[in-house]
């Protein structure tokens, strides 16, 4: 599956600008500030419904503009397995989000995700490495929703009571007496969804480690030991008891501070934890692991290789470490590419080996 064409109408700094794709692997460069993350993010968009950077829409409008449209074209290769030819995004400021696949507008966005199936890595990725449980369990759920609808309709569903379960803890006083019947309702509602995800993560987990062992030694070309556990309360008790084990504490705290929101990936280096004894180049070997092992679970699942958008990987990497990654993304992978780098020269230099599949555009 590969992008043709993408227009881009009204959106971040764009206000109207067609790219025709004719090669597997795209570079674009451009001084900071010309569009280059801009452009990947408008791909991301088309496979995600959203922005990659922004959790506002209104954030992704260019200035003086009322709304933005996206319209991206695939080649048909993959017509017999009912893949899809045209995806447009329509946002006005004024009315609702418009998503539409091959002219059939979506009742629910979320009923897209896998249909084009896609990884992107950026600078900010890192965080994903150094920071809080909140980003690895985002990179699960992103994996995990687009080759399982069901468990992105159960995440919905486990999210949304668990807003209003804080929702409710926030608006009681800790010393009035709870309505424990209304708390034992939102907690009923929480078994179900949270047992789904609780498994299908731990499945996808065991899945994901060994393929992240095997890319971080190829990526770092040594031996150190990695180790990746999937850490969850439900290995320890069921969602029911953990939530009455934590009631008292979640009435004190004012939320919730049991179940699989709670969920994490954790990494450690020669037995130690990774994020405090790493360095940088280890941490983006990590990363890099992270998201070419989510491609692989994607392309074993679909049997199509998902999109890769590579934003400024080259910058602080290693010369080593990103010949390793070349060989990975371009050379051993049949999907299509896009990569961004403030050099051209550095990008062409990188690519050289590949440059019959290579196309080249330059943001001015």
């Amino acid at each position: 599956m590969a992008f043709t064409k993408i227009s881009l109408t009204g959106y971040k700094n764009y206000q109207a600008r067609t790219f025709h794709f004719t090669e597997r692997i795209i570079g674009i460069c451009g001084l900071n500030g010309k569009g280059k993350t801009n452009l990947l993010d408008a791909i991301n968009y088309l496979c995600f419904t959203k922005s990659y950077f922004s959790k506002s829409d209104l954030l992704n409008v260019n200035f003086g503009s009322e709304g933005f449209r996206l319209e991206g074209e695939l080649d048909g290769k993959n017509n017999a397995d009912e893949r899809p030819n045209k995806i447009v995004c329509i946002y006005r400021t004024s009315l609702k989000k418009e998503f539409f696949l091959d002219d059939v507008g979506y009742t629910k966005f979320s009923h897209h995700i896998g249909k084009v199936p896609c990884v992107m890595i950026a600078p900010d990725d890192i965080q994903m490495i150094t920071g809080g449980s909140e980003e690895r369990r985002k990179f699960l759920d992103t994996l995990i929703s687009q080759v399982d609808p069901q468990y992105l309709q159960h995440l919905i569903i486990y999210n949304k009571v668990i807003q209003q379960r804080n929702s409710f803890l926030r608006n009681e006083s800790p010393q009035k007496s709870f309505d424990t019947q209304l708390l034992d309702a939102l907690d009923a509602q929480l078994i179900a969804p949270g047992n789904y995800i609780y498994q299908t993560r731990l499945k996808f987990s065991a899945q994901l480690v060994p393929f992240i062992k095997k890319f971080y030694k190829q990526i770092s070309g040594n031996d150190e030991t990695i180790s990746v556990e999937y850490s969850s309360q439900l290995k320890e008790d069921d969602i029911r008891s953990i939530l009455i084990k934590s009631r008292q504490k979640d009435m004190l705290t004012q939320r919730s501070n049991a179940g699989v929101h709670k969920d994490d990936l954790n990494f450690l280096l020669n037995e130690n934890i990774f994020k405090t004894t790493a360095s940088q180049g280890q941490r983006k070997s990590l990363l890099f692991a992270c998201k070419f092992a989510e491609f692989e679970l994607l392309l074993s699942v679909n049997n199509v290789a998902p999109l890769l958008l590579l934003d400024d990987v080259f910058e602080k990497l290693d010369e080593e470490r990103m010949k390793n990654l070349l060989q990975y993304v371009c050379e051993n992978n049949n999907g299509q590419v896009f990569i961004t780098d403030t050099h051209r020269e550095r990008l062409e230099a990188a690519l050289a080996e590949f440059k019959n599949e290579v196309q080249i555009i330059q943001l001015t």
